[in-house]
């Protein structure tokens, strides 16, 4: 009886007809990682951490400058702080904790699927592992880059908006000032893609996470302490962890920074080996 009622109800079902693609991957990747948990609150962290500091770090930076400017003197009217560039890595210094928080999203967007076993549902789904792997990075880059210029275009305005009452003002129309605020989003972007390129190499959550904050941090260390002075000011410049905030430090000095672009360029090649490197594990190894 058991058995008739199964095949009664499954001759019910529809047809299978059609075939997985591109766009049913896109979906399924989209109700991921907004229906995992995990995701929700570090994308909370990032965006209250983030924000929090780059509005502490601005408004502290407006108050040192006041610190500089004359005494006011009585019957006189009150100085006016001569016109200073923004060196817009004072309204994005939350970006450098923001960066690790990106990290670890990036790491548990394919990783946390090898440790659950869940990958291989996934793939017996949607056999075509370019597909699945392009899918994950797609709806990974949209979430990071929405959620990191919010967090970037929100912190420059509310820092804004404090530090005038300093007699400090800026504006977007400053070409240096708009990239400077675009780039703290996209740079956060690039930090979360070249977690998620390495996560894809090693699967797993812990190496996904270490190793990209090795390749950020600990080279940045051993350049700075372990080459020769001579040697660093070729060197330095282009070590992803000085290359890549370039993009949100409008002040640069010739000779020992790159430009915006040409910085965010550099840090931007590490991404695509680390992309490359992980595309080629996610289809080419056994799942």
């Amino acid at each position: 009886m058991s058995a008739t009622a199964l095949t009664a109800r499954t001759d019910l079902l529809p047809a299978p007809h059609g075939r997985a693609g591109l766009r049913g991957a896109l979906v399924s990747e989209w109700t991921k990682i907004r229906s995992v948990r995990s995701t929700v609150w570090i994308l909370l962290i990032l965006v209250a951490a983030t924000a929090a500091i780059d509005i502490l770090s601005a408004t502290s930076w407006a108050h040192n400058l006041n610190q500089g400017a004359p005494a006011a003197v009585p019957g006189r009217p009150a100085p006016v702080l001569p016109p200073v560039p923004l060196d817009t890595a004072q309204l994005e210094g939350g970006d450098y904790l923001g960066q690790l928080i990106a990290i670890v999203l990036g790491a548990i967007g394919v990783a946390s699927e090898y440790s659950t076993g869940m990958i291989r549902t996934t793939l017996s789904v949607q056999p075509r592992r370019g597909t699945v792997f392009f899918a994950k990075l797609a709806i990974l880059t949209l979430v990071c880059l929405v959620v990191g210029e919010i967090i970037s275009f929100g912190a420059y305005f509310v820092s804004t908006s404090l530090i005038s009452s300093d007699g400090v003002h800026f504006t977007l129309s400053n070409s240096d000032t708009l990239v400077g605020v675009i780039g703290g989003g996209l740079y956060l972007t690039g930090c979360a893609l070249m977690a998620f390129g390495l996560a894809a190499v090693f699967r797993n959550t812990a190496a996904g996470i270490a190793v990209p904050v090795a390749l950020l941090l600990v080279v940045d260390i051993i350049v700075h302490s372990a080459l020769p002075t001579s040697w660093q000011t070729h060197v330095v410049r282009y070590v992803p962890m000085e290359a890549g905030p370039q993009i949100f430090a409008s002040q640069h000095t010739p000779g020992e920074n790159l430009t915006a672009w040409h910085g965010f360029g550099v840090f931007m090649i590490y991404v695509v080996v680390c992309l490359a490197a992980g595309f080629w594990s996610f289809t080419k190894r056994d799942a």
